[in-house]
């Protein structure tokens, strides 16, 4: 909230930027209780220009590298993710949460429908929400880590569908924190 003594000794890196936020990013927030919005922002610098450093100018940079060769990127992320139960002491190991059966999962279970099954509620939730934001998920499956869980997301444009995956991670976690879990 205030300034160093020595104001010089401020990396320009580290100076103010302005925040613009992208309007096609735009979403209701389905989980809040009052309504609320979230959109992602595009940070520049005071004379206008783009802060390099950020991650979607980083990928629009790569994008037109690719569009200068006559390329177009379609991309289809793979968002993994493991759910485990609460636990606020970093020095204890973390463990799966207990599933629909009332029993935590102890074994390898890939792709299994049944392992799947046990997180039905906060998956049914995920989709909600996800449609509720206009994020399209293809599949979700389980992977071979006990509620090691993964969603896929359509194929298409690379820039918007990074911007998804960043709004699914915070998704992904909501749910969980409503049923009682981490993500």
């Amino acid at each position: 909230g205030s300034y160093p003594e020595d104001w010089r000794a401020v990396h320009p890196s580290d100076r103010d930027m302005w925040a613009r936020g992208d309007a096609s990013t735009l979403r209701m927030v389905p989980w809040a209780e009052e309504p609320t919005a979230q959109i992602i922002h595009d940070c520049f610098h005071a004379d206008g220009s783009a802060v390099e450093a950020t991650p979607r100018q980083v990928l629009r940079r790569v994008l037109a590298a690719y569009e200068q060769r006559g390329w177009t990127p379609v991309v289809a992320p793979e968002l993994e993710f493991f759910l485990v139960k609460p636990n606020l002491d970093p020095d204890t190991r973390l463990e799966p949460p207990i599933g629909r059966s009332g029993r935590a999962e102890v074994g390898r279970q890939a792709y299994g429908i049944d392992a799947l099954n046990e997180f039905d509620p906060i998956i049914e939730d995920i989709y909600d929400y996800c449609q509720a934001q206009q994020i399209e998920l293809d599949a979700v499956i389980h992977e071979s880590g006990a509620a090691q869980l993964e969603f896929n997301l359509e194929h298409g444009d690379a820039l918007e569908l990074a911007d998804q995956a960043f709004l699914i991670k915070r998704t992904v976690r909501e749910a969980a924190m409503r049923r009682d879990m981490y993500a």
